[in-house]
């Protein structure tokens, strides 16, 4: 509010000091025409003069106020004054060009009315005295309205500038609106495949040195070690993966990493078989049905498959304790279902034991993107259901 009250006070400053310079050049004028035609200048050509000059200072404070001041003032001088000189015209051009190009256009359209039906009027007690029509009387009756159309153009021109800057600026606030919007999503992308690598195989190391750390027997602690051991190698080999593909650097010849990295299998439901195995060694007994015909999935529907599977899986054995779970893959025509449902300890308050972490929502998450659902929630015979739908389109 202060800006705007300090850019008024500024504008009706420069209105007045407009008024005061068209006021004092109409004076000069009235005076050097006068001497160099022998006509005295007369005290209603000096008030008309400053009458004009007046509707100029109040162009920014009453528009229509200054618009029909300029309008009336401007043929009665030269009807009633004795000097015939174009400060008239200067005041009135300035003024209605003013008023229409800032967007004044009833105010401008009241000032070019006035003037026409005056000078109209003048004319036509002209024609009545005995005069005739001249050339004059048309141009009398044509620059008022030259001067309208100079300041609509320049209003239209104005608007259409506004226009262009506002759609580059639109358009450059949705640019940046894209790009923080394609930032979070690949930062959710990223924060869920790194979520199911690390979980899944953090979650078989945990429970492999768990059953290490309370066998006696040192044959079954070894073999407790060495699953730790393969399981330290598959998540290394398995982050290295989805580092090397977020980097998307070339590795140099002979980097063990990087050949890792490179062997690493995708993801897929065609390793289920091998996922099952794993959980089934880390103590949760997993069984694999699929159902229908298993076509070409799209990659993004049989990572998105795979990654739920893992991770219901990785909150069973995290949670449902020595338990059984079993997996069930139905093919269709247009989408793939997928249950995974664990007999471990359910109770009212499974959901919220389950979703601690980000598991739960992670699933949603990838279910949800690519248009599908997710479902996920305590057995009433006891244990935890989870339960996605993925369509098979590849938009």
């Amino acid at each position: 509010m202060p800006g705007f009250v300090h850019r008024r006070a500024e504008g009706l400053r420069g209105d007045i000091t407009l008024a005061v310079v068209v006021a004092a050049v109409a004076a000069g004028l009235e005076f050097v025409y006068g001497a160099l035609r022998g006509e005295a200048p007369s005290v209603m050509g000096f008030l008309l003069l400053g009458g004009g000059a007046a509707g100029l200072a109040l162009l920014r404070l009453a528009p229509r106020s200054a618009g029909l001041l300029i309008g009336v003032s401007t043929p009665l001088y030269y009807i009633l004054g004795t000097v015939d000189t174009w400060a008239p015209v200067l005041t009135f051009g300035i003024g209605v060009f003013r008023l229409a190009s800032d967007g004044h256009r009833c105010a401008a359209i009241l000032g070019t009315g006035a003037t026409l039906s005056l000078l109209s009027l003048g004319e036509l007690l002209t024609v009545l005295a005995g005069g005739s029509l001249s050339e004059r009387t048309f141009y009398a009756l044509a620059w008022p309205l030259l001067v309208l159309a100079a300041g609509e153009a320049m209003r239209n021109r104005r608007a259409y500038l506004r226009e262009v800057q506002q759609r580059a600026l639109d358009a450059e606030r949705t640019r940046e609106e894209e790009a923080q919007l394609r930032a979070v999503e690949e930062r959710l992308r990223i924060a869920r495949e790194l979520h199911d690598v690390l979980a899944h195989r953090i979650s078989l190391i945990n429970v492999q040195a768990g059953a290490a750390a309370h066998r006696r027997d040192p044959e079954q602690a070894f073999d407790a070690l060495n699953e730790i051991k393969q399981a330290s190698r598959e998540t290394l080999r398995e982050l290295r993966s989805t580092l090397g593909v977020l980097r998307q650097v070339d590795a140099p010849a002979g980097d063990t990493d990087s050949a890792l990295a490179e062997l690493a299998p995708t993801p897929s439901l065609r390793r289920l078989e091998t996922l099952a195995t794993e959980f089934t060694q880390a103590g949760l007994s997993t069984e694999i049905h699929q159902e229908g015909t298993a076509g070409d999935l799209p990659a993004a529907v049989d990572l998105a498959a795979y990654r739920i599977v893992q991770e219901a899986l990785t909150n069973s054995l995290r949670h449902a304790g020595s338990a059984r779970a079993w997996v069930t893959v139905e093919h269709g025509g247009n989408e793939v279902r997928l249950s995974v449902l664990d007999n471990g300890s359910g109770g009212s308050d499974g959901t919220a034991r389950r979703d601690g972490g980000h598991g739960l929502a992670g699933m949603a998450e990838r279910a949800r993107v690519l248009g599908g659902e997710l479902t996920a929630g305590p057995r009433p015979e006891g244990g935890f259901a989870v339960h996605a739908r993925l369509p098979c389109h590849s938009g």
